[in-house]
């Protein structure tokens, strides 16, 4: 028997995440999550892999959309904006989104490098990568795919391996489960909570983020080699699975029976 036993968004990608109780399962993603993103100047995205210090800026859900702290500097987003629209560099993507100046002021001013904030319409439509899930799927800001599942037991067994247990943080989810063996979640296929229906696509190729503290943003390479040792294919490393979403619309919840396929 498998039940979610925490759920998180990311407002921002690349950001600190946000713990919730609940959330609603939307066609792109969790409701909120990796709707905004910062690039440079030249609107290529931008994120802990060469900017550590991402990790410190901590977020919360207010009434009016986000909180955002970052060491003594304070400031908020509002859930979405209006506004031109522009072209954002994601990967291999290119997709619409809408600047928001204020924010873009702010974030360059603490960071002291230029960083532009953009939020991403409802009427922008990312497609998922077309090689793993054929349709209509969408996404967010997220690097691949709408959500990302992991298994409590799979953290379990790696950090017996570490000299140093890290969090679960560490490997931004969205939907985090307790039961089973460790890395169950390698085979799901379809899965269900409650009417909402989900699906694994992929399992999710690791990099140096990992190895970033979430609170302190020091970095360790402990935790990409230990699990080098027993979760690498094809010269990747995994951790988790990439998921679509099938049947979205209803909220879900910590607590929630996970019945997979």
């Amino acid at each position: 028997m498998y039940r979610i036993s925490q759920l998180f968004i990311y407002p921002i990608k690349s950001l600190g995440g946000i713990s919730l109780q609940e959330s609603r399962v939307e066609a792109r993603g969790l409701a909120y999550d990796r709707r905004w993103m910062l690039c440079d100047e030249n609107k290529q995205f931008i994120t802990q892999r060469e900017h550590k210090e991402l990790a410190l800026f901590k977020l919360q859900q207010i009434d009016s959309g986000f909180g955002i702290n970052y060491k003594s500097e304070r400031f908020q987003i509002p859930f979405g904006v209006n506004g031109t629209s522009t072209q954002v560099k994601i990967w291999d993507d290119v997709c619409d989104a809408i600047e928001f100046l204020e924010g873009s002021i702010w974030f360059t001013s603490v960071l002291g490098y230029t960083c532009k904030l953009y939020y991403m319409p409802n009427d922008s439509k990312r497609k998922v990568d077309e090689k793993f899930a054929k349709g209509k799927h969408i996404n967010s800001f997220s690097d691949a795919f709408p959500i990302l599942i992991a298994g409590q037991q799979s953290l379990n067994q790696l950090n017996l391996k570490m000299k140093q247990a890290i969090d679960i943080n560490r490997f931004r989810p969205n939907i985090v489960f307790d039961g089973g063996e460790p890395f169950c979640e390698d085979n799901f296929r379809i899965f269900s909570i409650h009417k909402t229906i989900l699906q694994c696509v992929k399992p999710c190729a690791r990099c140096q983020v990992i190895g970033i503290n979430q609170t302190s943003s020091e970095i360790n390479t402990e935790p990409l080699k230990v699990l080098a040792t027993f979760r690498t294919q094809e010269n990747k490393i995994m951790f988790g699975q990439n998921v679509i979403v099938i049947q979205a619309g209803e909220l879900i919840k910590v607590g929630d029976l996970l019945i997979a396929d």
